[in-house]
């Protein structure tokens, strides 16, 4: 039993349903009885005010589009794009995101990113954008979390795409001598007036732009810490990271976390 969370679906795709005879309206209606009467039974914590037939018609397939899971119904037409919970409230669709991620994650190299951070630390990989505003926020979070004792290792990799100037910015911190501090100057706000070029940077901001269209990266910031695919600035997913991550160092501060499994 699954119940898939509508978020939208493309008319234009629907196809026009024939008229319903007062039979097949009996038949409906013993059947949507039925349903609802099972939804409540099976997710007993669910409260809705209203229950009838949805416009999705037949069988439902699933399909990843830039790493997004979308539901597609054939004989109705329909595009959904949502999220599918089984009875247990476990995010089917959010695990098929994450199975599709873990396939993709070969395909980095981690001796091509840039990295900045304790080579000890607890390391995530990073997918960010010079001028997005929210990457410049969770470099924020962990500046903060490095001054608590919680620094973590990042591999940075360039999504120059989204906003006009990111490529040129990009560019301008892997030409910079200090390519750690060109890059904490950046996403501090600072402008300057020349921007660096060197074409070792151009080349790397070219490897950064194909592996980010390879790996379906669609918005930033874009991480992976711990094996789990984080879309977005999500602080309480990375808290949570940062405690296991840490405590598992504490246990045994020989060891090191050279890569995001």
């Amino acid at each position: 039993m699954l119940v898939l969370s509508l978020i939208g679906t493309t008319p234009s795709l629907a196809q026009t349903e024939p008229a319903t005879t007062g039979s097949d309206v009996q038949i409906l209606s013993q059947a949507a009885q039925a349903a609802q009467r099972q939804l409540h039974q099976t997710f007993t914590n669910l409260t809705f005010e209203d229950f009838g037939p949805a416009p999705i018609k037949g069988a439902i397939y699933q399909a990843l589009a830039g790493g997004r899971v979308i539901y597609y119904a054939p004989a109705s037409g329909h595009i959904v794009f949502g999220t599918v919970y089984d009875r247990d409230g476990l995010n089917v669709t959010a695990l098929a995101q994450e199975a599709s991620a873990r396939k993709r994650f070969k395909l980095i190299d981690p001796n091509k990113a840039l990295a900045i951070g304790p080579i000890e630390a607890p390391t995530v990989i990073e997918f960010t954008d010079p001028d997005c505003p929210y990457c410049r926020a969770l470099d924020r979070f962990w500046a903060a979390k490095a001054a608590e004792g919680k620094p973590v290792r990042r591999l940075i990799y360039f999504v120059s795409k989204i906003h006009p100037q990111s490529a040129a910015k990009a560019e301008h911190i892997l030409c910079s001598k200090d390519q750690a501090a060109a890059f904490q100057a950046i996403y501090a706000g600072t402008d300057p007036q020349t921007l660096l070029t060197c074409e070792a940077g151009k080349a790397r901001v070219a490897e950064d732009a194909a592996l980010v269209e390879a790996m379906g990266i669609g918005g930033t910031p874009t991480l992976i810490a711990g094996g789990k695919l984080i879309s977005g600035f999500r602080q309480a997913e990375l808290e949570a990271f940062l405690d296991g991550k840490q405590a598992g160092h504490s246990a045994d501060s020989g060891s090191r976390d050279n890569a995001a499994r």
